[in-house]
Order: C-alpha cells, then structure tokens, then sequence
C-alpha cells in the first residue's frame, strides 16, 4: 500500500494541533501527560512539534481526555485562521 504524501495543508494543521496541545499541557512535563494518555513520551514530543501531523484518532482523544479538552475544542483548533491558544 502505498501513503499518500501528506499536502502542505496537513502539515499546517498538525502544527496547529501541536501547539494547542502544547499550550494545554502549561507547566506538566511531557512525560506525565504521556504517562496518562497511555501514549509514549517521544509520540507527545513529535505530536507537539509538528513531526506527526496526522496523529490517529485514540491518540488525539486520549490527550484531550488527559488534559481536559474536548474533541470539539480540538477539531476548532486544527482549522485554518485559528489560534493555538483558543
């Protein structure tokens, strides 16, 4: 099966999915935010700088549900024209 490149478009909104998430996370360490969405240290770390930017779906809720976000706050935020800190 061959993947299909991911366009500049994904890449920008998983950027923005990582700085919310970033910015949610405040003064936790990213090892006890890992450690609670059941996600490695390493995964939160890319996840957060835009090296994974089509993180799968439990991945994304387990974070939300770790750092008492909504899906909805989420998917608001991985839109174009949005801010990281909304």
């Amino acid at each position: 099966m061959v993947r299909v490149p991911l366009t500049p478009e994904d890449r920008e909104r998983g950027e923005r999915l990582g700085a919310l998430l970033r910015a949610a996370r405040g003064d936790r360490s990213i090892g006890d935010v890992a450690a609670g969405a059941d996600i490695s240290p390493e995964t939160l770390r890319k996840i957060e700088t835009g090296r994974i930017p089509t993180p799968a779906f439990f991945t994304v809720a387990a974070l939300a549900a770790e750092l008492g976000l909504g899906l909805d706050v989420l998917a608001e935020g991985g839109r174009a024209g949005a801010s990281p800190a909304a």
